[in-house]
């Protein structure tokens, strides 16, 4: 991988070799620290994080999104930002990549040589690329910074954690089949080990609404995210229906809170950020 960023110039791999800030100077004008999470990979958790980050910002909130997730950093193309890049201001920090005025970026993705480029990392560098990310990036002052994790509960979870100790709590995402709900027990308990608060799980893909006659179809079962959430005595903050504007807004890079506002996954997307909201001020409280 290439080496340091210089001064001025557009940067052209990691930045492994920049000096790290103490936690408290990087996060101290950063109210709260979302991370968003899954037991399991392929339950929607990216859609969530981008979603909640543009109707977070579009409600006026300053809001930061770290795209973790290293080995799949989908965020830039959900968003249409993945022929933007971040580059070095005069403090040789890294200015992030802006979506609009209040919500701003950074992605592995924009440093690697192509599309197509598998990163092959084992944890300790994955450690140090999150570091920077927090600890390098000219976020500026922040009301939410939003994490995006790959699956499970292992190095990107840890190292979060390790670096910042105030993170504000986990919102944990699953589809309503038994099986995914195994594995969100396991990020359940992996944040209660850690001592951090959860702020609620979000029950994605829970009944496929049909674009033609608008009856919902229930594919993946009914209420198994509540049933978990009352057992595990954690806030339900809702369920997102499966609908083809979804898929179709996340590849276009148009996310689904700005070109179907008016849809009823937007509408459960809005609920949930109220949600959220409500439960972060309590938690400062």
């Amino acid at each position: 991988m290439p080496g340091v960023i210089k001064k001025n110039e557009p940067p052209k791999g990691p930045p492994v070799e920049f000096k790290v800030s103490t936690e408290d100077e990087s996060t101290r004008d950063i109210k709260h620290i979302l991370v968003v999470m899954s037991g399991k990979g392929g339950v929607g958790k990216t859609t969530v994080a981008v979603n909640l980050a543009v109707e977070l910002s579009n409600r006026g909130f300053m809001v930061g999104l770290v795209d973790a997730d290293i080995h799949g950093p989908d965020v830039p193309q959900m968003l249409g930002l993945i022929d933007d890049k971040p580059y070095p201001n005069e403090e040789n920090k890294i200015v992030p990549v802006s979506y609009n005025k209040n919500l701003k970026v950074i992605s592995i993705e924009y440093f690697l040589p192509s599309r197509d480029t598998p990163v092959i990392w084992r944890g300790s560098l994955k450690h140090k690329m999150i570091q920077q990310f927090i600890q390098d990036v000219d976020w500026g002052p922040l009301d939410y910074l939003i994490f995006d994790l790959p699956p499970g509960t292992g190095d990107e979870p840890l190292s979060i954690v390790q670096l910042i100790p105030k993170v504000t709590g986990f919102i944990i995402v699953a589809t309503p089949q038994d099986v995914a709900m195994l594995d969100v027990k396991k990020a359940i308990n992996f944040a209660k080990e850690l001592k951090k608060p959860v702020i609620g799980l979000v029950e994605n893909m829970s009944g496929f609404i049909c674009p033609h006659c608008g009856k919902i179809t229930y594919i993946f079962k009914k209420g198994s995210g509540e049933k978990v959430a009352r057992e595990y005595q954690i806030p339900y903050l809702g369920s997102i229906p499966l609908e083809p504007v979804v898929v179709e807004d996340g590849d276009e890079g148009t996310p689904l809170m700005i070109a179907h506002p008016l849809s009823q996954s937007a509408k459960s997307f809005k609920e949930i950020t109220d949600k959220i909201i409500d439960i972060v001020n309590k938690l400062n409280m």
